[in-house]
């Protein structure tokens, strides 16, 4: 789906520079969400029309994003906007926790807290769109409940729940869930393998995801946080169950020792 045109044209400043006010317009779209990484820029050309502005002033306001690390430079002209986030605390983090499962209770528990609070929100903000959206993307997980496969389950599990994240407007949240989803996906994706070795848990995975939406759609908060935190309860229990060692017990049973 085709995005809207979120630029609008930049009046001319009385006390500072052209620049400074187109630089200030399109970091403000980023941090609000409107551009997020890997948003190719209109053309030099095409921006500079929609913004009103010469494109020497452009031109100026695109280098200096570049030198904040908010835009970088692609091959062929243009520019893409950077993932300020992710860098730093999604893939270097996933191989290490890669390196030791026992911290999958970990993540879980630091997933739970961000979900349960992404969906309190999401029912109280979240716009029809976003309602549509969500309902589609719980049927397709449905949909797909035959094939089994962890991957790609994980990877419409991890859109399922920044969807969510996104539809709660909150724009620190959505930035810290952007952040971690390498860290979520892999997450996800860990506990699907473990979780399918039980062919009921997949049905119940897609009852609790639909009773996460349905909550969103009637604007329940509390009934949507609830929702949430039974689904993140639901997998950390049955993992649990499963043999998935958990940290802290582990963490218990060292300092029994010494």
């Amino acid at each position: 789906m085709k995005k809207e045109n979120p630029f609008s044209a930049v009046a001319q400043p009385r006390r500072h520079r052209l620049s400074d006010s187109i630089t200030e317009q399109i970091e403000r779209l980023i941090v609000q969400g409107e551009l997020i990484p890997g948003d190719a820029l209109p053309s030099e050309r095409d921006l500079a029309k929609q913004l009103g502005v010469s494109r020497p002033s452009l031109r100026e306001a695109l280098l200096l994003l570049e030198s904040r690390g908010l835009v970088q430079a692609r091959r062929g002209g243009g520019f893409d906007v950077t993932d300020v986030t992710g860098p730093t605390i999604t893939d270097p983090l996933v191989h290490l926790l890669q390196r030791h499962p026992e911290t999958i209770d970990d993540v879980l528990e630091l997933r739970h807290g961000l979900e349960c609070v992404a969906a309190y929100f999401a029912a109280i903000r979240a716009t029809d769109a976003d309602a549509r959206r969500l309902k589609e993307m719980s049927a397709t997980m449905k949909r797909r409940r035959a094939e089994r496969d962890p991957l790609e389950d994980a990877d419409l599990d991890a859109d399922f729940h920044m969807a969510i994240a996104e539809a709660s407007h909150n724009v620190a949240l959505v930035h810290v869930m952007r952040g971690i989803f390498n860290l979520m996906r892999s997450n996800m994706m860990r506990s699907r393998e473990v979780l399918y070795r039980q062919a009921g848990n997949i049905l119940l995975l897609d009852e609790q995801h639909a009773a996460i939406v349905k909550a969103i759609i009637a604007r329940d908060h509390d009934a949507a946080r609830a929702a949430a935190n039974l689904h993140l309860s639901f997998i950390q229990a049955s993992l649990r169950e499963i043999g998935i060692p958990a940290r802290k017990r582990a963490l218990a049973v060292t300092r029994a020792k010494s």
